[in-house]
């Protein structure tokens, strides 16, 4: 059986499901192993337009899995795939990710939630930086969060361990936004939506803003973004946006609503 399933649709979304519900979708060598995988295959298929990353099960993701062996976090796992690597695959990937948050998502579960530029959570999800409560520190995920976070909000939520609904972590900023269980799907879809309206290099040319500029000092920032820019507007893309803004008409790289999914 699967740990990780995965299914595109004909509009290029594809769906990436923690399927370890017996596990509680923790970050055990052999999910991290198929959702490295999964990656690979996403990110060599040209048709994959948008990523949504969801779970089934109660939980979308515990953590770390503690009952494998420690010297896999503490600076091992020298035959599985360490966590770290994989939050840093989403930011830099081209593509789009979405996370559909449809469990309790707590320890290395908040950095998966973190690591995606959309992400939506049912209300009723609980969230919680636990490490401390097993005598660890939430430090890889701490890179994520701490950026998105007050220091008084991180210091509480991390210090404490204790466990807060998706509201809180919507205003924490671990999160985009919180909606109740039977509108979640509503939610995904409208952002999965205005993501297919974007053209797609021009998504890809969004996250590399997102990235580098806030680590570039001001003048440099400025020099790359007005290269960047330039590239784009000279783009075929861009060309085909405009005249079809102009034109009053759908871009090509927008699906069709008619054909069937």
């Amino acid at each position: 059986m699967s740990l990780v399933e995965s299914a595109r649709d004909d509009r290029g979304v594809v769906t990436v499901t923690l399927a370890d519900e017996a596990n509680r979708n923790a970050l055990s060598r052999g999910l991290l192993a198929e959702l490295t995988t999964v990656l690979d295959d996403i990110d060599a298929d040209p048709a994959a337009r948008v990523v949504v990353l969801t779970n089934s099960g109660r939980v979308f993701c515990a953590g770390a899995d503690l009952r494998e062996s420690s010297s896999r976090w503490a600076g091992g796992n020298p035959v599985g795939v360490r966590a770290g690597d994989l939050y840093g695959r989403f930011r830099k990937s081209p593509k789009p990710y979405v996370g559909r948050i449809a469990g309790h998502c707590v320890a290395g579960g908040i950095g998966l939630a973190a690591a995606m530029d959309i992400t939506v959570a049912r209300a009723d999800a609980k969230f919680g930086f636990t490490e401390v409560r097993v005598g660890v520190a939430p430090a890889m995920i701490s890179v994520l969060c701490l950026p998105r976070m007050r220091r008084s909000d991180a210091a509480a939520a991390f210090l404490r361990g204790n466990r807060f609904d998706a509201a809180e972590a919507a205003r924490l900023g671990i999160i985009t936004t919180a909606v109740p269980a039977e509108t979640l799907d509503a939610e995904v879809e409208s952002v999965v939506a205005d993501l297919l309206a974007g053209g797609p290099s021009a998504l890809a040319a969004t996250k590399q803003l997102l990235d580098r500029v806030p680590e570039m000092p001001f003048d440099d920032a400025l020099a790359w973004a007005q290269r960047l820019s330039a590239e784009l507007f000279a783009s075929d893309e861009a060309a085909e946006g405009m005249d079809a803004f102009l034109n009053k008409r759908t871009p090509r790289w927008v699906p069709d609503p008619r054909e069937d999914r």
